[in-house]
């Protein structure tokens, strides 16, 4: 029997996706029974944020993962078809009809044996058990992991600067250069600010509206030595990450970033031989150098506020977001160092790691995440070889993320189009490029389904 830790979006997936194929099962689940300060029922699947699974379009990145996560027998994405409600090209969902019937379809499914109650990683023995337990995993569970990957390699804050599509950003404007030349040419681009379009950017960065902090992320209390709950949280943040939200670094005065996160010094820009009064860096956040991410950007403003504010920036006028900045509650590993290509912990194979544990961030991401854990587990109980998911396909983008050892921090992704391999041949128009990504995609995972993966049970 395979074991499954955590009935979110991730842990039904793999139990179903196991379950459906002919293999008996055990859920661990601890709610309701014990909950957590961010769920409020004792449904599985619990949409904790948003009712929303984003787009449903077939040519857009969300809407690729869930045609491949529907032909491989996904049982969220064709519950949340069943209990949509209307929200434009987003496939949103009756939060309460949704959860209510996922749990009802895993407790009524009869290879499923439901554990009520938190998993204690001392009784894994030898068995396959996949961890789902989620971004706000117990206590017992983290240090457990932490004891396996080492606490180096374990995540409690998501402290994640703005990431952006390499072809949206303007190279006539940003330059390729490492301080002093430093590591190479190409290790960095720089946007360069001059002094009244930096003094402009920190004007409308400090006043830009922040997120509110959630419980949660404090504990739901209050510091007596701290004033209020987002100090507490830098706090707590500092201590994990090492980092500050870069609006409360420009609080502290209006040339700070430029004596800090922006500081020009060893640049010059090619536009005027000298250096510029302040500079924002990009570092690559793949090894095809189709992401940058903006260095030292970390921060809680809205995203809407982020698009404003950091398309400010010289060079990034029509910047592509594939990714905002956050700063908040999330428990995560260091997958590229400790997990293979078929999630499982290097030193101890028969652990798979589902979920946003794996460092992918969204309901539809972790849900695949999940499935893709299930058919490897059913793989391994079977005694027949891996099936890798093919590079072009959506699941494919989403594990060579989590596979890819680049230099960055490594931190969680959404499904986005610069996780797709180049089209090739290499295409300048977006439309064509996009287009093509798509349908390499589509065949990819065709030839892998039809030839690797035997099919779920209908029935």
């Amino acid at each position: 029997m395979i074991t499954v830790v955590g009935a979110g979006f991730a842990g039904v997936e793999a139990a179903w996706a196991i379950a459906s194929r002919g293999e008996p099962v055990r859920l661990y689940e601890m709610r309701p029974g014990q909950t957590t300060p961010a769920h409020t029922t004792g449904y599985y699947a619990e949409l904790v944020c948003s009712n929303s699974f984003k787009s449903k379009n077939p040519q857009s990145p969300a809407g690729e993962l869930k045609l491949e996560m529907l032909a491989l027998g996904s049982l969220v994405i064709q519950t949340a078809l069943e209990h949509e409600v209307p929200g434009g090209e987003a496939l949103c969902v009756d939060r309460d009809r949704f959860g209510e019937a996922i749990t009802a379809k895993i407790k009524s499914h009869p290879l499923i044996e439901v554990a009520e109650g938190e998993w204690n990683p001392e009784e894994i023995a030898d068995e396959i058990t996949i961890i789902a337990a989620g971004p706000l995993a117990t206590d017992r569970v983290a240090n457990w992991l932490a004891g396996l990957t080492g606490r180096k390699n374990l995540y409690f804050y998501d402290a994640v600067s703005p990431t952006v599509d390499a072809h949206s950003i303007d190279r006539s404007i940003a330059f390729e250069q490492s301080r002093y030349d430093k590591g190479g040419t190409s290790d960095y681009l720089n946007c360069p600010f001059n002094k009244d379009e930096y003094e402009a950017f920190v004007i409308e960065l400090v006043a830009a509206e922040r997120t509110p902090i959630q419980a949660f992320e404090t504990g739901g209390k209050r510091d007596a030595a701290s004033d209020t709950l987002e100090d507490q949280l830098v706090e707590k943040i500092q201590y994990f990450s090492g980092c500050m939200p870069i609006e409360a670094i420009a609080e502290r005065g209006s040339r700070s970033l430029a004596f800090g996160n922006f500081k020009p010094v060893g640049l010059i820009d090619p536009r005027t031989g000298r250096r510029p009064y302040a500079a924002l860096q990009l570092r690559p956040e793949n090894s095809a150098k189709t992401l940058y991410s903006l260095v030292a950007c970390q921060n809680r403003l809205r995203w809407a506020e982020q698009k404003r504010v950091f398309r400010m920036v010289p060079g990034l006028e029509s910047a592509d977001f594939v990714r905002f900045g956050v700063i908040h509650r999330n428990t995560y590993i260091q997958s590229p160092e400790i997990l293979d290509q078929f999630l499982r912990l290097r030193n101890q194979p028969q652990i798979y790691v589902a979920g946003q544990l794996t460092g992918v961030e969204g309901y539809v991401e972790s849900a695949a995440m999940g499935i893709y854990a299930g058919i490897q587990a059913i793989r391994d109980i079977r005694n027949e070889k891996p099936s890798p998911a093919p590079r072009a396909s959506a699941f494919g983008s989403l594990l060579a993320h989590l596979q890819d050892l680049t230099p960055r921090d490594f931190a969680p992704m959404n499904i986005n189009w610069g996780l797709f391999p180049e089209a090739e041949p290499s295409q300048k128009d977006k439309g064509i490029r996009r287009e093509r990504q798509m349908l390499d995609a589509r065949e990819a995972f065709n030839e892998w389904r039809n030839s690797s993966l035997k099919a779920p049970d209908p029935n």
